[in-house]
């Protein structure tokens, strides 16, 4: 009787584990306490692996007394009680009830700094964009590039509040489930139907009452010609907003339910097919807009009807997957590409425009295909600009590695981004013209509503007007650019 319980195999297996877990799991949370930067596997063996191999370890210690002790009580029942006597009065009992009780705080006090360390692991950056690297990795160097790049996941994805913390973690039980045993999509589809509003995430930083009046943008296009003719349009955006503190509520921001409640039924899941808008004014007046070429079957309330936030616009804000030709038009103006190589940017957009089964593929391709482009169709140039040519070849490389992931099929074509009208239908899925109410007002769709083009062009055909100037289609193709959206001739790739 005086042979301690712990005198088993099962228990000493148990203690050795759960001493060299602990130990193994001190060492590694003062290393990412006090490191820099860390692996980021390191944080699962720390807060999640290691835990489970000392809860186990106990487990085990636990199992193996309570064998020993039945054990021992088949050998001689007589001398072994049903169940255990506990005799404070026994130095013995109380030495063990004093090292017990001590192991147990200190396992308390451990466990309560991992579990606080856990969960900031686990909102951590690392935590959502590297531990699923071949899942996330689209997503997570798009965030890396973005005008984001310093706003933590959770900031957008969670946001404030234990609500929503809760409801990201048992999603986040399927998607370890569904990276586990592969069962993810490829693409990860969007947009997410369980993100939150926007009015909770977006407007702790962007406060759409503040903003007001317009801002300048330039945007520099290059034509696929030989000579990458450099097209650039000067604007100012109606950015306005809905403060009237500072001015007279309206502009781009009107949109925004400050002093204008937008909703909409969109057919579509990609939300770009928009048949049905609600608007409702500050005097409470509701003004019902229907799409002309698809209009809503059935009644409005047997669909999900969506009131407008910062999302249905800026449905991109960080997972930025830019179009072949955006890409080459940002590296010929920023120079990390020679423009006076002819036709590179045709040719560019091409080999990024291609699909590939591998990136390593992809990779390889640009290499040979631009390569043996200059050398049998400007082998002068080739032979001259070698250098500019190698430096293109790697500009192209690096838009690929940017922008572009076989594994998981994303690209810009498969992401709809809705701000602007360009390659996408953005403004247009309702500034068409045609979505129209019940007494014949359609929804305006003129160019100046949202933008006033104050500069055009390039050299001698360059334009100039603070009072605003018509759009100017850089190549001729008479009207049809009133007629039509731009959407329907400009993919993102060529032209």
């Amino acid at each position: 009787m005086d042979r301690s319980l712990l005198r088993n195999k099962l228990s000493l297996i148990g203690i050795g584990l759960a001493i060299i877990s602990f130990f193994l799991a001190v060492y590694l949370l003062a290393l990412s306490m006090f490191a820099r930067d860390t692996n980021p596997y390191t944080g699962i063996i720390t807060f999640f692996v290691l835990p489970m191999h000392i809860i186990f370890g106990v487990f085990l210690i636990i199992l193996g007394m309570i064998l020993e002790r039945r054990r021992r009580r088949r050998q001689a029942p007589e001398e072994i009680p049903l169940f255990p006597v506990i005799d404070f009065n026994s130095p013995r009992t109380r030495r063990y009830l004093f090292w017990t009780v001590g192991l147990f705080v200190g396992f308390l006090l451990f466990s309560a700094v991992g579990s606080y360390e856990a969960y900031h692991f686990t909102d951590s950056t690392t935590f959502c964009g590297r531990i699923c690297h071949q899942v996330m990795e689209p997503e997570f160097t798009a965030y890396q590039n973005s005008p984001h790049a310093r706003v933590a996941c959770v900031d957008c994805h969670i946001g404030p509040g234990a609500d929503w913390f809760v409801k990201s973690k048992m999603s986040g039980m399927y998607q370890i489930f569904a990276t586990t045993f592969h069962t993810y999509p490829q693409p990860i589809p969007t947009p997410i139907e369980d993100l939150r509003p926007a009015q909770e995430t977006c407007e702790q930083c962007h406060w759409p009452k503040q903003f007001y009046g317009a801002v300048q943008k330039e945007i520099h296009h290059f034509m696929a010609d030989e000579e990458n003719t450099p097209w650039t349009i000067n604007l100012l955006l109606k950015v306005g907003g809905g403060n009237p503190t500072y001015g007279e509520v309206g502009g781009i921001h009107w949109h925004m339910a400050i002093s204008n409640k937008i909703e909409y039924i969109a057919t579509d899941e990609a939300r770009q097919e928009i048949a049905w808008i609600r608007q409702t004014d500050p005097d409470g007046r509701v003004t019902i807009y229907q799409s002309e070429e698809a209009p809503l079957e059935g009644s409005p309330e047997s669909y999900e009807i969506r009131t407008m936030d910062c999302i249905d616009c800026h449905n991109r804000p960080t997972h930025i997957f830019r179009s072949p030709s955006a890409a080459m038009n940002i590296a010929l103006q920023t120079g990390k590409i020679d423009r006076s190589l002819p036709n590179i940017k045709e040719r560019g957009v091409d080999v990024l425009a291609a699909k590939y089964e591998t990136k390593e593929a992809a990779l390889a391709a640009i290499s040979q295909e631009i390569d043996a482009y200059y050398q049998e169709n400007y082998p002068d140039i080739y032979y001259a600009k070698p250098t500019e040519i190698t430096k293109a070849i790697d500009a192209i490389k690096t838009i690929y590695g940017d922008n572009f992931f076989p594994y998981m099929n994303a690209r810009w074509d498969v992401y709809p981004e809705n701000v602007g009208h360009f390659i996408w239908k953005g403004c247009f899925r309702c500034h068409d013209g045609k979505h129209v109410s019940e007494e014949g007002t359609a929804i305006n769709n003129d160019c100046d509503s949202c933008h006033v083009i104050i500069s055009q062009g390039t050299g001698e055909q360059k334009a100039v007007s603070l009072d605003g100037l018509e759009f100017k289609h850089p190549v001729d193709i008479g009207e049809a650019w009133k007629e039509m959206n731009c959407s329907e001739c400009h993919t993102g790739a060529l032209p």
